[in-house]
């Protein structure tokens, strides 16, 4: 079973790929947006407004546009687009890079205690119709491999790992891999890599904890990009 240091080295990993990635991306994202960068439904937008802050003025609007896109959209893409930094990092605690075309990480399964042969992703909704036959395709190339090596693969040592999510989340892409080889979502997954059911609760809370080590006041900037946003939306007259 992993030991508590090899489950330290993953939250240190995954507090740095925030630290070095997702805060610098989050808050670069966040300085950039100008109102051009929304598309906006101008009878949505205003109905917003007023249910969010009782009325339509600038700012009202401003912070109807902004907070989704800063706490949503905008964050969940970039998580997204750079998982890669942070599989890089289980890669280094469960024994470095594969080596195997289309497979992310190796490891001992802490329940069954076979070795399997684990494509990464990110969330429940993350890949698409085209992403299935890669998948297939890779796992066929290496359960083909197995048998000419003797290597005893059986098909459930394939898996593909869901950093995050529960399994009633997983999309229909998903649900199709499912019904050939595993997939681990969320708790599962990391139950099955490190052993510890709670594991995947402190790891997202470790997360967390990354914005007060680094004392970052987003409140301070968001208010900062409202006001800009705000007098943007009063120069043309509104929305």
């Amino acid at each position: 079973m992993m030991t508590e240091d090899n489950k330290l080295a993953i939250i240190e990993s995954g507090k740095r790929y925030f630290r070095e990635i997702i805060i610098p991306n989050h808050l670069q994202g966040l300085k950039k947006l100008r109102l051009k960068d929304f598309n906006i439904n101008p009878f949505l937008i205003n109905y917003l407004a007023a249910f969010l802050c009782g009325d339509t003025s600038s700012q009202s609007l401003a912070k109807a546009l902004l907070y989704p896109r800063t706490l949503g959209t905008s964050i969940n893409t970039s998580f997204g687009q750079n998982i890669q930094t942070f599989i890089s990092g289980l890669e280094q605690v469960t024994g470095g890079a594969s080596g195997i075309e289309g497979i992310d990480i190796e490891f001992i399964d802490a329940i069954d205690h076979r070795r399997k042969y684990c494509q990464c992703k990110a969330g429940p909704q993350t890949i698409n119709k085209d992403d299935i036959a890669t998948i297939f395709g890779h796992f066929k190339y290496l359960l083909n491999k197995s048998r000419l090596d003797k290597m005893g693969l059986q098909i459930d040592d394939l898996i593909v790992g869901v950093l995050y999510g529960t399994p009633s989340e997983l999309s229909a892409n998903y649900k199709v891999i499912n019904s050939h080889y595993p997939v681990f979502c969320g708790a599962d997954f990391w139950e099955h890599l490190t052993g510890d059911r709670s594991f995947y609760y402190r790891l997202s809370k470790a997360f967390g904890e990354v914005v007060e080590e680094e004392n970052i006041n987003g409140s301070k900037f968001i208010n900062e990009k409202v006001e800009e946003l705000a007098q943007e939306i009063s120069e043309r007259g509104g929305l």
